[in-house]
């Protein structure tokens, strides 16, 4: 089975009462933090879960050594979702309001602690559930003790360290999800240093999308990252961006084009710039 799944408004609406079916509502808005849970308390999906990025899918900030969005503690989250109903068998169901990079996040955390099969995105997300007309529910989902069982996988991270020892190699290609104005450094709405890692290339995330939200074909998405990798091996991809978030959007579209998942640098930009030493680039 493919590592990173799409499924349909249509196909999901038929598969709601499937019982070891778990859906998580992972609506978050970076200028919101509130905003997520807001949303999910007025409406979600029938039998949604809501699962918050800052406090289920990211650890606590520490300031001046982390980035904004730390990866979670692997025994915290393998509790957090057990407590949603997670079993190793479940069929799980990631959205958030549409673009996905939530929901990514959430798909590349699950993939981490070795979860890999039976994990799909609402292509389009709740955007496109409405869109279809279909119902949202106030209602809380039924609680239940899963047995989920994971182990953190170190292989599909990369440190700042790492990071820092392979600039400047030949074979590295370094993909930042963020938006060209912030990959240039002409503005920083977020983070105190503009700019980006050098010999990096901008990847916007969004352009993994059609106009409609929905992710682009898979032969669509493998010419992307072809372009975007030129004649270097697969092997030499690593994603990041702001903060360890959008860069999961990537990880997952590369997926869909049948890339092997490529590891992400979880710190991203956040996170290196807390370390005056490390080098900046900014400009294309």
């Amino acid at each position: 089975m493919p590592l990173a799944q799409l499924i349909s408004t249509t196909a999901l609406h038929a598969r709601l009462q499937e019982p070891n079916l778990v859906l998580l509502d992972c609506r978050f808005a970076l200028e919101d933090p509130g905003y997520g849970a807001r949303s999910h308390a007025e409406g979600h999906l029938p039998g949604a879960h809501f699962a918050d990025l800052e406090r289920d899918l990211s650890a606590p900030v520490v300031k001046g050594v982390t980035g904004r969005h730390p990866l979670p503690d692997p025994q915290m989250l393998v509790d957090r979702l057990r407590s949603w109903g997670i079993d190793n068998d479940s069929t799980i169901v990631l959205y958030d309001d549409g673009p996905g990079a939530f929901a990514a996040r959430a798909w590349w955390l699950l993939a981490w602690l070795g979860k890999r099969d039976g994990v799909w995105l609402l292509d389009g997300g709740l955007k496109a559930w409405k869109a279809a007309g279909l119902a949202l529910t106030a209602d809380l989902p039924k609680q239940r003790a899963g047995s989920f069982d994971g182990q953190a996988d170190g292989s599909l991270l990369l440190s700042a360290a790492q990071l820092q020892q392979r600039l400047g190699a030949g074979d590295l290609t370094l993909l930042d999800a963020r938006a060209l104005p912030r990959f240039r450094g002409d503005v920083e709405p977020l983070d105190p240093v503009a700019g980006h890692i050098p010999g990096a290339q901008c990847a916007v995330f969004t352009d993994n999308l059609d106009a409609d939200g929905r992710f682009l074909p898979a032969g669509q998405l493998r010419a992307r990252f072809d372009a975007l990798r030129g004649t270097r091996p697969v092997e030499s991809l690593v994603a990041y961006c702001g903060s360890g978030v959008t860069a999961c959007h990537n990880l997952f579209a590369m997926s869909l084009a049948d890339y092997p998942l490529a590891p992400l640098y979880a710190g991203s930009w956040s996170e290196w710039i807390t370390d005056p030493a490390r080098p900046v680039a900014t400009g294309d």
